[in-house]
């Protein structure tokens, strides 16, 4: 079992935000977030840490830079039980991260509903993929959640074991995250290969023949 102390939230789909963190509260877990979903919470009435203000560093470049920070990803990367993970993370006054929330930039519906080159470049995910990919590599410290139908399931595991996560419940959320990020990648591969018809050289990705 793994106790959930702090969460780091960065959703483009806040449907259900509020159940979600009414729940994270309950169990006393501190949540870290960023841009429209740190606007969102506070006007849900929650508290929460700006990421900026958590990592010391403002968002930059428009937006396009809020979460990709050494403290970010040590917190969501480091091994538990690895004494040298451990002294870096106290060397550099960073801190664990247990539970990801994440979930992306709205790609595929937003090449359904327009031509215009420049929104849909904009809506290709760098930061929820990568802290997507992270918390799911090291899923055997950290809860990834990457759907907002997943967030009954969080809530009753935590319930169930009292604001902590089982092995099972976070290795079948690192597989779902793994999906998810693949087919992500997958259908922005496929829209820059019909655009220039030779940017993918090997179209026929087994993954992407399933979907």
């Amino acid at each position: 079992m793994k106790k959930i102390k702090k969460a780091l939230i960065s959703v483009s789909n806040k449907n259900n935000l509020d159940f979600l963190i009414k729940n994270l509260v309950r169990h006393k877990i501190q949540i870290i977030s960023s841009g429209g979903t740190y606007k969102e919470i506070k006007k849900l009435g929650f508290k929460c840490l700006e990421v900026s203000n958590y990592t010391g560093f403002p968002e930059v470049l428009d937006g396009r830079v809020k979460t990709l920070h050494p403290k970010i990803y040590s917190g969501i990367l480091s091994n538990r039980k690895k004494k040298s993970h451990l002294i870096d993370l106290k060397k550099n006054n960073f801190e664990e991260i247990d539970l990801v929330v994440v979930n992306f930039y709205p790609f595929e519906k937003t090449i359904k509903k327009t031509n215009y080159q420049k929104k849909i470049i904009e809506n290709i995910d760098i930061g929820g993929p990568t802290m997507a990919r992270a918390a799911a590599k090291n899923y055997n410290d950290v809860t990834v959640i990457t759907k907002v139908e997943q967030y009954n399931k969080l809530i009753k595991e935590l319930k169930k074991n009292r604001g902590s996560t089982s092995i099972n419940f976070r290795n079948k959320m690192s597989e779902e995250a793994f999906t998810e990020t693949a087919y992500y990648d997958a259908v922005i591969a496929n829209y820059f290969n019909k655009q220039t018809k030779k940017f993918l050289s090997r179209k026929k990705i087994n993954f992407w023949e399933t979907f």
